[in-house]
């Protein structure tokens, strides 16, 4: 599969086959995130695979209660072990740097038939109780990770003359 066709079938999938995935998918959807770029090689990151049922039961009040979330064979939760580097553009590196990783394993996640949903409306504080993750650490996001049981139409996305300037914004 070549990228820009796993960027155009990806798709947010909210409901998910109770299959369990195989190791080796699991490891290099997880491969896909160590070797993604990050400021200054820093690689300040931890990435928690929950897959015990009762630790994901207890995760779905702190996703706000979206039931597939927890359904999904796999949950992974991208944390920052370090935060306060800020690029010299202003930005936090850490957000940029999980951003850019958890993109590289739903990308990875859609090459071998898993489908992904990036979670970001989440209660950072209870996820961070109920997985043990210390004070210091960011919850940054999370996807549930599983085979799809639904597949989505896509979503009307913007012309590339509306999001492109050249030479200067206009």
């Amino acid at each position: 599969m070549e990228v820009l066709e796993a960027l155009r079938e990806r798709r947010s999938i909210r409901s998910y086959l109770n299959m369990p995935i195989e190791h080796e998918k699991l490891s290099r959807v997880l491969e896909a995130a160590r070797i993604s770029p990050t400021a200054k090689n820093r690689q300040e990151w931890k990435f928690i695979v929950v897959k015990d049922e009762e630790v994901k039961g207890r995760l779905l009040p702190a996703v706000n209660g979206r039931k597939f979330v927890v359904e999904a064979p796999v949950i992974i939760v991208a944390c920052a072990t370090e935060s306060s580097f800020v690029m010299p553009c202003g930005q936090p590196a850490y957000t940029v740097d999980l951003s850019i990783a958890m993109s590289y394993m739903i990308l990875e996640a859609q090459e071998l038939g898993l489908g992904t949903c990036w979670i970001g409306g989440f209660s950072e504080k209870q996820v961070k109780e109920i997985l043990e993750i210390p004070e210091n650490v960011r919850v940054v996001a999370m996807t549930p990770l599983g085979y799809p049981a639904e597949r989505p139409n896509a979503k009307p996305r913007k012309a590339l003359e509306e999001i492109v300037c050249y030479d200067k914004y206009k």
